[in-house]
């Protein structure tokens, strides 16, 4: 017949004990290695430092564009572009996902263009369109006024 041993009298072994000491000080070396690397798994979705930056390129980005297609006008000249926009890049998920499914550009607020020709209703009206049907907001978005010499 097998003897029962207690869970008391585990612990009354040397091997036991040294085993449990050996185990405790692995875990808690592993413990302190996972600090060291990011195991998460939600490794690609943007955080709102990711997201200003998203923004600020965003923007950037739109700035030239506009610039360079004013400047193309004929008659417009050298130009300067200013873009404000209301809000942040928004995502949309899938329910109780990761998965980005759409991503919404932000709203824009309003454009200044200055620039050489600014001063001729002429050019003001080709640029007033440009701008307004290549972003298609409302003209009153929109300024353009005469860049100083």
């Amino acid at each position: 017949m097998r003897e029962r041993t207690s869970f008391k009298e585990m612990f009354k072994s040397e091997k036991i004990k040294k085993f449990i000491i050996i185990a405790g000080f692995v875990g808690i070396g592993l413990i302190f290695i996972s600090t060291f690397f990011n195991f998460d798994s939600a490794e690609n979705i943007d955080t709102p430092a990711t997201s200003e930056n998203a923004v600020d390129e965003y923007c950037d980005d739109m700035q030239s564009d506009i610039k360079n297609m004013v400047e193309s006008i004929e008659g417009v000249g050298k130009a300067k572009v200013l873009l404000t926009i209301e809000n942040s890049v928004e995502y949309v998920y899938r329910d109780n996902s990761d998965t980005k499914t759409k991503e919404i550009e932000p709203v824009i607020r309003g454009v200044v263009v200055v620039c050489q020709g600014g001063d001729n209703p002429v050019v003001v009206e080709r640029v007033l369109s440009a701008v307004t049907k290549a972003l298609n907001i409302s003209t009153s978005k929109v300024c353009v006024t005469k860049l100083k010499n």
